[in-house]
């Protein structure tokens, strides 16, 4: 089977790319900067693409299997589109090919709810400041992603991570159906759960929270690592 990984150059799509080629998948990894590409493999190939583009994404899926899309980009005021308009060329292309199974990340904060493990910080201070003001595009766009998906006529799958932290190892995470009760998510539960959709069909056209709870940081620890963070 051949996974085509969209948005492989970022931090959840290396850990994405590199758990589908340890798990005996083919993969192509598509990005815009092939010749920087840190992971190489026999059963790897890189493919040059900007998600705009729809005929070098057309190429990009030839031979796919599964989509599995990881595209994503900082917070900015600025207008953002990347999330429904690279989705929309990718959904497109994939009935072209003969290729159904689409999986795609979105956010648990498109859809703002009380975390129960968030306390008054995150549900009364911290999510409605995010969502308002530096995520306000993001989240936008998101929704506008998720509605397109939903009207796809595709075999998809939305998964809803909450704060990403990095770990070292895959967790036993949980899912939830729509809302998490959790406030982090590790990129390599991220990663591990949405290959895990590649032959799980319980969330068939459902969106999945994910949660992870071991090694998790605790949201002072992960603002106190935002705030030194260097570009």
């Amino acid at each position: 089977m051949r996974i085509t990984v969209f948005g492989a150059h970022g931090l959840t799509g290396r850990q994405l790319t590199r758990q589908a080629l340890d798990a005996g998948y083919d993969v192509t990894a598509v990005t815009r900067r092939p010749a920087e590409y840190p992971i190489s493999d026999d059963h790897l190939n890189v493919a040059p693409a900007d998600v705009y583009d729809s005929e070098a994404v057309d190429r990009a899926l030839d031979g796919a299997d599964v989509v599995l899309s990881t595209l994503g980009v900082p917070f900015t005021r600025k207008p953002i589109d990347i999330y429904s308009q690279g989705t929309r060329t990718i959904a497109a292309a994939m009935p072209r090919h003969g290729i159904k199974r689409l999986v795609v990340i979105s956010s648990s904060a498109t859809e703002p709810h009380h975390h129960a493990d968030g306390g008054f910080l995150l549900n009364r201070v911290l999510q409605p400041l995010v969502t308002r003001t530096i995520g306000k595009t993001t989240y936008a766009d998101m929704r506008r992603m998720e509605d397109l998906v939903r009207t796809s006529g595709l075999e998809w799958t939305i998964m809803r991570p909450s704060g990403l932290f990095d770990a070292p190892d895959v967790t036993a995470y949980q899912l939830y159906e729509d809302e998490a009760p959790g406030i982090f998510t590790s990129r390599a539960d991220l990663a591990a759960s949405m290959l895990a959709q590649v032959t799980d069909t319980r969330f068939l056209h459902k969106a999945v929270a994910v949660t992870t709870s071991e090694g998790a940081p605790t949201l002072l620890q992960m603002m106190r690592r935002e705030a030194f963070k260097k570009d």
